[in-house]
């Protein structure tokens, strides 16, 4: 594990590897630091969330908070936010479905009102408008934390389980599978090495889209699921974890996990282009034993406990991102205050304003960069809508790199991080200026107080730059991992290349399951993605549909869901 280490900005490369706040407790917003749910006594909107005071339904202890529940409103009870009692709404929506994020007596105007009610975040905005929903504030005192309208308070008897989700019970590390459980379709073991997939055509990828396909889900999987899918399938920048030899250093047990990852999980997805949920406990079971991430078999994880459990600490693998701060991760948390003038925020743009407020740079071009969204845990988020660029543009985030003068197009020798956002050319491009410009561009009464800082240029370009163009370096997006209601899932790109269509992947689709109850994971083409993410196509997305249910389904969760965003190099991939 590695230690909690502080960047120049308080934030910190913490024992995940993720870059977040030093101290471990809070999140940044845009209003500064939110601290963890569960942490704080009540307080008013303005404050953080509360301690839920129950952790279990009285009436049902099987359901807790984060349980996954279907709301009944037809003919029940239902607490308006701001008064003790409230008159019947109009059910238009006799059933919804959630996660429970508080259970207890609420905070009320006046009055002995102390019945055990449940604050639930809804997965979707009720189509009932005249139903009371808040962002998990009740009276003015905040009890947790969700995108506005998602929050509704109800009598504990309105919850039942989620019968989306029909879970069989987690087996015990060592018990024998039945394969029965899973369906019967055959999942036998692929040696060798099997390249990923690689597919141009929209026509070959829906051959192999479809029930069956992927990775099966299985009790809470889904968060690793997602995870592997858009790691293995499509690309091998991730392959070299596969094949690295064994080291007197690696744990004893390094090679049955590499094994089980290679031969039972990669290869059969990338042949098969099937993995039946038993293969995959496998390796859950591996992990849980042999790494400090607790609860892998059986609790909701994130996509970055399992990459911090298997790359960190189990595989031992060189970490992707090499900071100018001296430390290293395999992911980058994006920190960033609130731009309200953001309507539709890329990652591009807030990718620059991140690096830009932690004044780090990347040493050199990582063969795969994976970006967190700004937001807090499964919870909060900081845009309701956030735009996954095609391409990211890292040219001016890397140290030492050649960068071009926003003025004349010449090399640049100096950096000025005043200017971001305040020039003609946007972003951090903005901020690179050449000898020459550097007066023109500070003459404004503005900018005389500005102090731009030298650049460090490789000695070996400089004799080049007057004869050639300042080369600029791009990473491909190639998977978005999303999270909606505590559930994982993922857009895949199935090759390289911007005409490459997209697939859309669920370990979970039928949460109904057969008559065993197992999950069908399933693969489906999304001929649209392509499209959505030009600037053009997310501009008219977001135009038109004013209200998030207005937006088709897939893109929907791509916009608002994002919760990380793969990007590769294919020229660093190369010498790997």
């Amino acid at each position: 594990m590695r230690p909690t280490a502080e960047l120049n900005d308080g934030a910190a490369i913490t024992a995940n590897g993720s870059i977040g706040p030093a101290d471990g407790t809070s999140h940044p917003t845009a209003n500064g630091l939110v601290p963890r749910i569960g942490s704080i006594s009540p307080e008013s909107d303005s404050g953080g969330p509360a301690a839920s005071p129950l952790q279990e339904l009285p009436n049902d202890p099987s359901l807790g908070v984060g349980s996954m529940v279907e709301v009944t409103l037809d003919g029940g009870a239902f607490e308006a936010p701001g008064a003790a009692t409230a008159p019947p709404a109009t059910m238009t929506d006799p059933l919804l479905y959630g996660v429970i994020r508080w259970i207890g007596p609420l905070p009320t105007g006046g009055g002995n009102h102390r019945k055990v009610m449940v604050g639930v975040e809804l997965e979707d905005e009720p189509i009932d408008p005249t139903l009371e929903t808040t962002n998990g504030t009740h009276n003015g005192v905040r009890l947790f934390r969700c995108p506005a309208n998602r929050a509704i308070f109800v009598h504990t008897s309105q919850c039942s389980r989620d019968r989306r989700f029909q879970d069989i019970p987690p087996m015990s590390p060592g018990s024998k599978t039945d394969t029965n459980m899973f369906g019967k379709v055959d999942c036998p073991v692929v040696k060798g090495r099997v390249p990923p997939l690689k597919i141009l055509k929209l026509e070959e990828l829906e051959e192999i889209c479809g029930k069956f396909k992927g990775i099966q889900g299985h009790h809470n999987s889904c968060y690793l699921d997602a995870t592997l899918f858009a790691m293995f399938t499509f690309t091998s920048v991730f392959d070299s974890l596969l094949f690295r030899p064994k080291e007197p250093e690696d744990n004893p047990q390094y090679e049955e996990v590499q094994r089980v990852l290679l031969e039972e999980i990669v290869n059969p997805l990338r042949k098969n282009h099937f993995v039946r949920a038993d293969r995959v406990l496998k390796l859950r079971q591996l992990l849980d034993r042999l790494s400090s991430v607790t609860g892998l078999m059986s609790e909701e994880k994130d996509p970055e406990e399992f990459l911090n459990s298997l790359l960190a600490q189990i595989l031992r693998a060189d970490p992707f991102l090499k900071l100018s701060s001296g430390l290293d991760t395999f992911y980058y948390q994006l920190f960033v205050e609130k731009d309200e003038r953001l309507n539709l925020p890329s990652v591009q743009q807030l990718f620059e304003q991140s690096f830009l407020a932690s004044n780090i740079k990347l040493k050199e071009v990582p063969s795969c960069l994976i970006i967190q969204m700004p937001r807090f845990g499964k919870n909060f988020k900081m845009y309701p809508r956030i735009l996954p660029s095609q391409v990211l543009d890292v040219t001016d985030i890397i140290e030492d790199s050649p960068r071009q003068c926003w003025v004349c197009g010449k090399l640049a020798e100096y950096e000025c991080r005043e200017c971001f956002g305040k020039m003609q050319c946007e972003g951090l491009e903005g901020t690179a200026i050449c000898k020459s410009c550097i007066d023109s561009v500070h003459h404004h009464s503005k900018r005389l107080n500005h102090k731009p800082v030298p650049l460090s240029v490789p000695q070996d370009f400089i004799p080049m730059a007057p004869h050639c163009e300042v080369p600029r370096l791009y990473m491909e997006l190639f998977a978005v991992v999303c999270i909606e209601t505590s559930h994982y899932v993922a857009f895949v790109k199935a090759a390289s290349g911007q005409d490459a269509p997209w697939c859309f992947f669920d370990s979970m689709a039928d949460r109904n399951g057969e008559q065993n109850g197992y999950n069908i994971p399933k693969m489906v083409p999304v001929p649209d993605l392509p499209r959505w993410l030009t600037e053009e196509g997310s501009r008219a997305l977001n135009e038109e549909a004013v209200n998030d249910k207005m937006l088709p389904e897939h893109a929907k969760r791509l916009l608002c869901d994002a919760y990380m965003c793969m990007y590769q190099s294919t020229d660093v991939m190369m010498y790997r």
